[in-house]
């Protein structure tokens, strides 16, 4: 059996199919439908593009007839609610907004005058979602997908694997990562848990036999004033960064759920994010501000990806 690993660039991220397939030619077929589903997902919902979704329906904003969405998208925003309502009102598509306030380039902290003229926007109870149409009733109002569709399409690309024949590989989006299969002899996939400090290394390695991983953390975009580490995560309620661990790496079934719990563990800040993880009962590891490692991760197939207790309970949008 072939290996195979196709590396490419896709939304915003370094990607990878690590795949197993008969031949060269399966390989390449394999990895031609993967990247197409991957490029249909990110025209979809990407919000730099003007002829996508999502920019057709932040567009709408203050209209009160809304957008009717498909049944795709239907799914994914049923799964927000769900992940909205669960965390508290920490989960929210809404929050996206308060970029054009916060700058992580700048090194300059935003007003807080700014911040809160952008809270009157945020908030995903101030939107009207009932399937099939959105509304979102207030001019300026947005919806970022950003913090699902990633997850979303590592999910999917491992499900088409499947769907062709293909038992064994492991896709990577940007680090967010979706088991095919394990490698043909059974051994599980070695996936590093990365170190904030230094990206170059691995604070540790966990095996992965099935489901997905994600991390969410607040070293890729952030900045350092007089001593304080100011994270890209917002807490939607208030506007600014949550003090909370370094990092979040969680295993679940789906990377999408995966994903959705390491945001929330991380958005819970220092007080809330083990209670929080606790709750869901899912596999996970946590780095904290001082570098140290905790891990909740079984080594054993058996007891790997049990389902999660709390979040989110919604079902995961089809895979088709």
């Amino acid at each position: 059996m072939r290996f195979e690993q196709i590396r490419f660039r896709a939304m915003g991220s370094p990607c990878a199919l690590h795949l197993y397939a008969a031949n060269a030619e399966t390989v390449r077929s394999l990895a031609s439908a993967c990247r197409a589903e991957i490029a249909r997902l990110e025209s979809k919902y990407t919000r730099y593009r003007d002829d996508s979704l999502t920019s057709r329906l932040n567009r709408s904003a203050g209209d009160p007839r809304g957008v009717r969405v498909d049944d795709e998208t239907a799914g994914l925003l049923d799964y927000a609610q769900t992940a909205h309502c669960e965390s508290g009102g920490l989960f929210d598509l809404t929050s996206g907004v308060l970029r054009r306030a916060w700058d992580f380039r700048s090194g300059r902290l935003p007003s807080r005058a700014a911040v809160d003229a952008l809270l009157e926007r945020v908030g995903w109870q101030r939107v009207r979602w009932q399937r099939p149409r959105l509304v979102l009733p207030i001019s300026g109002m947005e919806v970022d997908f950003g913090g699902l569709v990633k997850e979303y399409a590592a999910d999917r690309v491992a499900e088409l694997c499947r769907r062709r024949g293909a038992r064994h590989g492991l896709v990577d989006l940007g680090g967010d990562l979706a088991v095919v299969g394990p490698h043909p002899d059974g051994r599980p996939w070695q996936v590093g848990i990365r170190d904030p400090q230094d990206g170059r290394r691995a604070l540790a390695v966990v095996s992965v036999f099935r489901g997905g991983v994600a991390t969410s953390g607040d070293y890729e975009r952030c900045m350092l004033i007089d001593g304080v580490r100011y994270g890209h995560l917002l807490d939607p309620r208030t506007g600014w960064p949550v003090r909370g661990p370094r990092s979040v790496s969680v295993l679940a079934p789906h990377c999408l759920i995966a994903g959705t719990t390491s945001t929330i563990a991380m958005l819970s800040g220092d007080s809330g994010a083990d209670a929080w993880l606790a709750s869901v009962g899912l596999p996970h590891a946590r780095v904290d501000r001082d570098g140290a490692l905790r891990t909740h991760w079984p080594v054993s197939p058996a007891s790997e990806c049990p389902p999660a207790r709390v979040a989110p309970r919604a079902s995961v949008p089809s895979i088709r």
